[in-house]
């Protein structure tokens, strides 16, 4: 049986998750930003961009690894519906193999500000600082456990990349993509063995099993 939520207790956690939203004082439109889909094998890196409102309390926000998939995809569609404004950017694999895996990473999240149509006045990233913005960045070491922006972009990346995994699943039948994402597990790694390389196998990342 799952546990009873208590609402101070979720409500206290949720305001330690705005500490740094809450520290910026009067800058408006503070956005997170967070990935999905750096370390796989398969398919596109995945970026979520999240401006909420100030006062909005989520709960169960919280880093997306955290959470089940279930509750994932509720959150996605709650993030999606109350948020002041929202972007994904999508890389795919023949760009992560011209430009590397952290470029791919960069221009994802550019896609993703890009694509909720406001300017920001402050970037909450995690852990990393973008390259080729002229927005005031704050990078923040497991930012997606501290900050609820950046929890909502990674909620954002990761359920869209999951989407698109699901699909290729469908698309590309044996490799398991449903189940591991593109993951390296043991099974995908011996189905690229047997099976060979797919379209959207990544060939810098697999070279090593070809």
């Amino acid at each position: 049986m799952a546990r009873k939520l208590d609402p101070e207790a979720e409500h206290l956690r949720l305001l330690a998750m705005r500490e740094y939203e809450n520290s910026l004082g009067d800058v408006e439109f503070i956005c997170g930003i967070d990935e999905a889909g750096r370390g796989p094998l398969a398919g596109p890196v995945v970026a979520g961009a999240c401006i909420l409102p100030r006062d909005l309390d989520i709960c169960y926000l919280n880093d997306s690894k955290k959470l089940s998939e279930k509750r994932r995809e509720e959150l996605y569609e709650i993030i999606k519906e109350k948020a002041v404004a929202w972007g994904v950017g999508i890389v795919d694999q023949t760009v992560i193999d011209e430009i590397n895996i952290l470029q791919a990473t960069y221009l994802a999240m550019r896609t993703a500000i890009k694509a909720m149509g406001v300017v920001p006045g402050m970037l909450l990233n995690d852990a990393v600082t973008i390259p080729g913005i002229d927005i005031p960045q704050l990078p923040i070491i497991h930012g997606d456990a501290k900050s609820v922006s950046i929890a909502a972009a990674s909620i954002l990346a990761k359920v869209t990349r999951d989407h698109i995994m699901l699909e290729y699943d469908r698309i590309y039948p044996g490799y398991g993509f449903a189940k591991h994402k593109g993951y390296g597990t043991a099974d995908h790694i011996a189905a690229i063995k047997v099976i060979g390389p797919c379209e959207i196998h990544r060939r810098t990342f697999i070279k090593n099993f070809i």
